[in-house]
């Protein structure tokens, strides 16, 4: 009698069901993301899948707060890797971070901050508290700027009234800051976006014998613009 053959077991399926995720992502792109084309490369059946995640959305929630905490991870280790007396250098190391992050991980910095997947709307309460803390080192300087009177800032727009609310509730995950500290890091972190959404896609010419000058140049804006000396 000849005896079923079992299917085999794979460790840490849970991570691995996301790393072949991220290669789909990478290959296809994330709206093409699909759980059955993953158990076939697992040569898993779907069930076994729907064990760990029981929809496409929920597997895409769970790459997003693992971007997010793995992005967060670098913002944190860039700053504390600077005294912390020294705020500019801070933002500097922080900056560049975020640069090198984005590099190298493109299809996760995209999966978070770039073209939304159609269909899918995150959940803010599962995926905030990584939001949250992946920019708080950048907020955490521009707070102490503001405390120590160094942040130069003469007059800022206004948040509007009903997004208030969604400020109060990042200070929860990302920190007790003053709102204009928040509002400062958001604009900033809009700038080196652009500027880094641009490169990843290949639409930016480099600048400079290394093609990193115009990041740099921008990066010397920000706290030209910022920082009082």
């Amino acid at each position: 009698m000849v005896r079923p053959v079992k299917r085999k077991q794979i460790p840490n399926l849970r991570e691995q069901i996301k790393e072949t995720a991220w290669k789909q992502i990478a290959e296809f792109g994330a709206p093409a993301l699909s759980l059955r084309a993953i158990a076939r490369e697992l040569t898993i059946s779907a069930p076994a899948i729907y064990n760990y995640f029981p929809d496409r959305d929920a597997l895409v929630t769970a790459l997003i707060i693992d971007a997010y905490t793995s992005f967060g991870d670098s913002q944190l280790a860039a700053r504390d890797a600077i005294a912390e007396g020294d705020v500019k250098g801070r933002m500097n190391a922080i900056g560049m971070a975020y640069r090198t992050w984005a590099l190298t991980y493109p299809q996760r910095y995209q999966l978070i901050f770039g073209t939304p997947i159609p269909g899918y709307e995150a959940p803010m309460v599962e995926v905030l508290p990584s939001s949250a803390r992946s920019l708080s080192a950048l907020v955490s300087v521009i707070e102490q700027l503001r405390v120590t009177g160094k942040l130069k800032v003469s007059s800022f727009p206004e948040v509007k009234d009903e997004y208030k609310f969604g400020f109060e509730i990042w200070k929860t995950y990302g920190g007790n800051t003053d709102i204009l500290s928040i509002s400062v890091a958001m604009i900033i972190w809009s700038r080196v976006h652009g500027i880094v959404s641009l490169e990843i896609a290949g639409n930016m010419p480099p600048f400079g014998a290394s093609g990193n000058d115009l990041y740099m140049y921008e990066m010397d804006s920000i706290a030209a613009q910022f920082i009082k000396e």
